[in-house]
């Protein structure tokens, strides 16, 4: 982050947000909000003196609300650029962060500010959130039931229990841990798709808890174990020789004790087709990667095709991954669907590689399939605008109006079109007539000539 920002040729536009997209592929102008710090980003360096006398608290969104903020707060410690931000929900405007601030970096009077950028290509990177499992298993109701993203900041250095592994309910390490896979996900009532990579997460930071605590007892509850990547099934096998148990199951309730905070799960081990009940000090769900709610409102206003799990519709998922289907924007990661962070340093690359080529070359080839219209037989009925898949036709003057760059020649609205004022250049109907007459044309059989019935004759002969 700290490269990114540093580049010459990279503008970091932080705590900003696209407010609206216009133009083509080569003359996009794209209009950013920067929503105001409160700070003055020039005098600011990042001392922390404000954070320090500011006396209120509020959740720490980093760390998935387990541990608190101050009202002024940089997002994270390596966050980039090093400024800090004021919440002002939280806020109590008791100055003094103002009287803390050597530098007089603090400016309550700032308001939003608006940059018009002209950029020729975009590429949509807008990521994913966890899919929140309230009422499932106990999630929200029961203290120690957590996700795996909750789980991970338990267990990083500088979460909010600096690395130290603690139930929420009474800050003790849990001695026995189960995960409970493909919550949310594979379910026809949640998310039909398979998220990818909760499988080798959960095995991932079983093996974290191991080394750091061998003698705790874990326990994976899964549907099937998915290890589809380079080296997954060999990462697999080796955290069964960590003693990090395996059961095929389903877990079809869990119950609390109120005294003790531990939790009970009744489990159907398919294999075995034995009703098992577990006791657990802490329950991980490992829950399913959905759209982020970024991602929903990018797709809206670029006017982007959404897949039925929400993310981002490619062009052609096997031929044409990263395009869209608007010319010059591109998509990358998870904006498009669950991705391991290998498959989307992958895609990240050929997305970078596709929008850097009209912009070197500063030419863009499109083929001529384009739809016609007939001004004086259309009548104005909207239908080719309704049906049209790629946003490419708009009323004018009661008119309708082709953008031939957005236009992919699929033949929707000349298919729709009531006045058959619509159709696709080599596709007219004026060519077509022609191409049939000429099949139909019949032969004509002449009678050869005295001479040419000679020749013929003495070919035969020869």
């Amino acid at each position: 982050m700290l490269e990114t920002d540093r580049h010459p040729n990279v503008e970091v536009m932080s705590y900003s947000e696209v407010k609206s997209v216009l133009g083509v592929i080569g003359d996009f102008v794209v209009t950013v909000e920067h929503k105001p710090r409160y700070i003055n980003e020039i005098r600011c360096n990042g001392c922390g003196n404000c954070q320090d006398t500011c006396p209120v608290y509020a959740p720490n969104e980093f760390d998935c609300s387990l541990g608190p903020r101050k009202a002024i707060y940089k997002p994270f410690a390596q966050a980039v650029p090093n400024i800090v931000t004021i919440d002002m929900d939280y806020c109590i405007k008791c100055r003094l962060c103002v009287k803390a601030c050597e530098l007089d970096a603090i400016d309550f009077n700032q308001k939003p500010k608006f940059t018009e950028l002209r950029v020729g290509t975009i590429i949509v990177a807008t990521g994913f959130d966890e899919f929140k499992p309230y009422g499932i298993y106990g999630y929200g109701e029961y203290e120690n039931v957590i996700t795996q993203n909750e789980f991970e900041r338990l267990l990083a250095p500088n979460g909010p229990t600096l690395g130290h592994l603690r139930r929420i309910s009474d800050d003790k390490a849990p001695k026995r841990i189960v995960v409970l896979q493909c919550v949310g996900s594979r379910d026809r009532t949640k998310n039909l798709h398979c998220s990818g990579y909760c499988c080798m997460v959960g095995i991932k930071n079983a093996k974290l808890v191991k080394q750091h605590y061998p003698d705790a007892d874990i326990t994976i509850c899964y549907m099937d174990i998915r290890a589809a990547g380079k080296g997954f099934e060999e990462y697999y096998t080796r955290s069964r020789k960590h003693k990090i148990k395996y059961l095929r199951g389903n877990v079809s309730e869990i119950s609390e004790d109120p005294e003790t905070k531990n939790l009970f799960l009744k489990v159907e081990d398919t294999l075995s087709n034995q009703l098992k009940t577990i006791e657990a000090d802490l329950v991980i769900l490992s829950v399913a990667m959905v759209a982020g709610e970024g991602t929903n409102e990018i797709a809206d206003l670029l006017r982007l095709e959404k897949s039925p799990d929400g993310f981002i519709q490619e062009f052609h998922s096997r031929l044409n991954p990263i395009d869209t289907k608007i010319p010059g924007i591109y998509v990358a990661g998870t904006a498009q669907g669950p991705k391991s962070i290998a498959e989307t340093v992958t895609s990240a690359k050929g997305a970078a590689a596709a929008a850097s080529g009209p912009m070197i070359t500063r030419k863009y080839e499109m083929e001529l399939i384009k739809a016609l219209v007939d001004d004086e037989r259309c009548s104005g009925c909207t239908l080719c605008v309704k049906t049209c898949p790629y946003d490419a036709i708009t009323m004018e003057n009661g008119i309708a109006k082709v953008d031939e760059i957005r236009c992919r020649g699929c033949g929707t609205c000349s298919s729709v079109c009531l006045s058959n004022a619509i159709t696709l250049r080599y596709y007219r109907d004026e060519q077509l007539e022609v191409y049939i007459d000429a099949l139909l044309v019949e032969e004509s059989v002449t009678e050869p000539s005295a001479s040419e019935k000679a020749s013929l004759k003495e070919g035969a002969g020869g």
